[in-house]
């Protein structure tokens, strides 16, 4: 069993409780408060006892570069330091337009978000109505080859889905998700209010995603309390 499909074992019950998680009941506006969001998962995250921590924060896609950095940290801490899997925590904190990656093809398709952010399609040529940067190249645990080196490896995979099954934590930024929101409501020509729209985004937003208030406050915690360091991507 390569170490992907013991993460998926081991992660199986967490996905389930944060599907779960997400069905109650969020307040959509442009400001939450402390009673709007789920502050517990938050502070699991920012207490933790982990070795090397570090926040990876971007506000543009750039062709998913700040997901190169992610699987380069990992790849490098493991196999080029030697830190333990288990005593390395990254985060990818994502707001601006990037947070959309944050958000299911659900999501994509019904706002038509690759066309608001200039991401097409690699299988049509055209602007995505799928949420391109999530699934694996092969979907646990299908990879061909457990050498790190290897195109066709885990460890070559920079996908959201690769990177949340080898611990990074993703976090979206709520107050862009309302930006988004507004901006999606323009280019669809849509009478739906903003408040609605966010909701029904932050509905689908991709299992065991952790939303935040604002992630320049979340950002501040990280560092200042957590002690986290910070790489802009």
């Amino acid at each position: 069993m390569n170490e992907l499909s013991r993460r998926a074992l081991l992660s199986g019950a967490a996905v389930t409780a944060a599907s779960v998680l997400w069905k109650e009941p969020l307040h959509a506006q442009l400001v939450w408060k402390k009673s709007n969001w789920h502050v517990e998962e938050f502070a699991r995250l920012l207490n933790s006892s982990r070795r090397i921590k570090q926040i990876i924060h971007t506000d543009a896609i750039n062709g998913g570069r700040f997901l190169r950095n992610a699987k380069n940290g990992l790849n490098g801490l493991r196999f080029g330091h030697g830190v333990a899997v288990d005593q390395v925590q990254i985060v990818c904190g994502l707001n601006g337009q990037a947070n959309v990656l944050n958000y299911s093809d659900y999501v994509w398709e019904k706002y038509r978000v690759g066309e608001w952010v200039k991401v097409n399609d690699p299988k049509t040529g055209r602007p995505a109505l799928r949420n391109i940067f999530y699934p694996g190249k092969s979907g646990a645990p299908g990879y061909d080859s457990e050498d790190p080196s290897n195109e066709d490896s885990m460890y070559q995979d920079a996908s959201v889905q690769a990177l949340q099954s080898r611990g990074v934590q993703f976090v979206s930024c709520h107050t862009s998700t309302e930006e988004a929101a507004r901006a999606l409501i323009q280019q669809n020509s849509l009478g739906a209010h903003p408040e609605e729209v966010a909701q029904d985004m932050v509905e689908h937003v991709l299992p065991g995603v952790i939303i935040v208030p604002s992630l320049a406050a979340a950002l501040a915690v990280l560092q200042c309390e957590g002690h986290f360091s910070y790489m802009a991507a």
